[in-house]
Parts: C-alpha cells; structure tokens; sequence
C-alpha cells in the first residue's frame, strides 16, 4: 500500500529541518519572491540549498511556491528565479496562475508542477484539464467534501496526484481568493501581503449618524463575524486516506516551529497507525491533546462532513488558545555525562518542572534540577532570548528535542 504523503509548512531554515526531523515527508516553503506569505521568514539563495539538502539527505521532498495572482512587473525576474529553483534541486513549484505555468516549462522544462488551493479546483473535469496539460498534483479547494472529493478520485488518471489540507487556519473566502485585505489595508492577499481582517472586530454605523458605532450580531457571543475555527481532521484519517488523496497538507507557514515539530508529530503517528493495522485502527485521544498543546484556535472539520455552519466560526475573539510554553531546544546531548546543550526559547527556572518532547515516542517529565550557562557559570534562570544553557536530563534525548511547560493563567490566549 502506498502511503498518503504527509506535508508541513515551513516558513524557515529550523521550521525545515523540524519538519523533516519530526516525521514530515514533504515540506513546502517560500523564496523571499512569488509566494502567498510575504511576512513570513521565507528562503533566500543560500537557506534553500541548504534546507533543500537537508531533506533529500533524510529522503523527504521540498516544494517551493509560485502561487501568487502576478502582475506585469512580478514576470520581468521570475525566468531567471524558476531556472534557479531546479538547479537547487527543488521536487516541484505549488503555482496557481496560467503565465506563471508557461514560464515554468519554458524556463524548466523538467520541474514537477503542483497547481494551488488558489486555482479553485472544485470538480474532476478541471483537475482532468489541468493533468492533461502536464500538472502532476492538484492541490484541491477546501471547499469540497470527503464525497466530492472521493467522486474527483474516481474520475481523474490513476496517475493524477490529489492533495487536500487536514489542518491549520482557514480563510474565509474561497479558497484564499479574498479582496478585502486590499480594500480594508491597501495589502494584496494574492501577492502574499494579506493583513486577515477577517480576524477584526466588526461594528456598524448607520450613514446619518457618523460616529455612532453599533455591534454586528449574528447571535449574542460577539462580533468577530468572519473569524473561522481552525481546521483539524486528525480524528478523521482513515475516511481521509480513503479518499483516494495522495498528500494532507498542514497549513502554517507562519506558525512557529514548536507548532510544525508538535502538529507534524501527532499526523505522523495516526498515519503510521493507521497503515500498521488499517482493519483494528483506533484513534489516540493524545494525538488531538497533543496538537492542541500548540497554539491554535477551537477546531472546526470545515466543509470535509458537510457544509459549515454558524458554529463553524468563532464570534467572541481572534486570541489564539495557548496553554503550553516552548522553553527550549536541544542542540547536543552527551550520552556519557548526560548532559544536554539546549538553546533557550522562553525564560524558565530551576526546580520547574518541564516536558520534554522527542521527534519519536512519547514525551516525558521532569524537574529542571540544575542550569549552567555559557560560561560555566550555575544559573537559576535563564532569561535572555536563545542563550545556551546545559542542564541534566533524566533520559537519552537527541538534537531537536523541545522542552516544554505549562503556561501561566496570565499568559495564556
């Protein structure tokens, strides 16, 4: 059986190599050019050769995005950007736009295309159309159910790859195609500048009375009127693998890398779970706590069981729900001394106690006994932003393993 393909964002360098490390099979990133997600950290020349190798030495793929809407001046350099891409040995570009497609076989001819969510793939006619002309995945709307998808399946080339997203933020215009970040801010959501106001917080004011600002309702909880739950399908693997997709895409270039190493490594094992024993799978209630354990906002299965309702949205805030801090991330470990070298993420102390998260098995706790600092020194704090710090641990731990705590009442949302 071939196993569905499991693909995180990364918007850097680390958020790459946390992937990968945490159980990705693909990653997808941007050039500091022609992506979706201007403010993210993005990828300039020498990062994406190095996080490009990084992944093909752990056998795992990298897709670089293309999928702005571009206008004129955004072709006059993207010839000479795209022949780059495939001599860094990128697998393929995610793209959305017809010009920017041509520019691609011309310019090479030999790179795999992915078409985007941006180009509003919503039936199996158009993912035929797209196939026939050379595009090896169609990444689809989000905007379909698991039976419209499992249809589109059905009626495409055995050799056509489907991708869906399984979780992450969802935008309230159809598939992404939104105009009101260029209304509400002058910023262009098609060419990555996207400000969300759909987050804001809405009010109405009625033309003869300027400056009388009257809440907007659409029940008693709030006026957040655009703001969407986050998508999360990990209770939902086995009808979703059915499907007949071949990739579920976690979206979150902007997420942090505590977010992609937590989300990626509670996917991958209710993927692997799934193929160990597809007749007896059962789903873990700590994978759904796991994920939870990243900042996110209240879940939602978006339009994949039938159609959103009001309670789909959430009309009281845009906070985020933050319940654990990432304190730390493990650089070295000496097995003889066990001692670990651990790059510090958020302040924490002595005698506090801490999980620590491996990219495989489970986590485990324990109390932060000693800390000494760069210099040698014994520290009972370590306060400033990525200092190293050397701490005992009770266990064999490797690089990338995090370090984590429950948040303070006053710090969380």
């Amino acid at each position: 059986m071939n196993k569905v393909e499991l693909l995180a964002p990364a918007g850097s360098l680390e958020k790459l190599k946390m992937a990968v490390i945490y159980g990705a099979d693909a990653v997808y990133i941007g050039g500091e050019e022609y992506s979706l997600r201007a403010y993210a950290d993005n990828f300039d020349r020498q990062d994406m050769r190095e996080g490009i190798k990084f992944a093909h030495l752990h056998g795992k793929k990298v897709y670089v995005t293309l999928n702005i809407i571009p206008h004129n001046e955004d072709l006059k350099a993207m010839p000479a950007y795209v022949k780059e891409i495939e001599e860094l040995g990128a697998d393929a570009v995610i793209l959305s736009d017809p010009g920017v497609y041509s520019l691609v076989k011309e310019n090479a001819a030999g790179m795999e295309i992915h078409l985007s969510t941006q180009a509003n793939n919503t039936n199996w006619k158009s993912a035929e159309f797209w196939y026939r002309h050379g595009i090896k995945r169609v990444i689809l709307a989000r905007e379909l159910s698991l039976k419209e998808i499992g249809e589109i399946r059905e009626n495409t080339p055995e050799g056509l790859e489907l991708e869906i997203f399984v979780h992450g933020a969802m935008c309230i215009s159809y598939s992404g195609r939104c105009l009101l970040s260029n209304y509400m801010a002058g910023r262009d959501s098609n060419r990555g500048l996207c400000a969300h106001p759909c987050r804001w917080k809405y009010y109405l004011m009625e033309e003869k009375r300027p400056g009388e600002y009257m809440s907007v309702y659409e029940n008693e909880r709030g006026t957040f009127i655009y703001n969407s739950k986050d998508l999360c399908m990990i209770e939902y693997i086995p009808q979703i693998i059915e499907s007949g997709v071949s990739s579920l895409k976690i979206e979150g270039r902007m997420k942090s890398s505590f977010y992609v190493a937590t989300v990626v490594k509670a996917y991958r094992e209710a993927i692997d779970a799934y193929y160990d024993n597809p007749g007896n799978y059962r789903f873990n209630r700590n994978w759904l706590e796991e994920i939870s354990k990243a900042s996110h906002r209240e879940y939602t299965t978006g339009f994949y069981l039938g159609k959103p309702t009001g309670e789909d949205q959430i009309y009281h805030t845009s906070s985020y729900i933050r319940e654990y801090d990432f304190i730390g991330l493990v650089k070295a470990y000496d097995e003889a001394t066990g001692i670990a070298e651990v790059e510090q993420r958020n302040r924490m102390f002595c005698g506090e106690e801490m999980e620590v998260v491996r990219p495989k098995g489970p986590f485990y706790v324990q109390k932060i006994k000693w800390m000494k600092n760069a210099e040698n020194e014994d520290i009972r704090v370590a306060p400033h932003p990525q200092m190293t710090v050397y701490m005992p641990m009770d266990r064999p731990v490797e690089e990338y393993t995090m370090l984590r705590r429950k948040a303070d009442e006053k710090e969380k949302g």
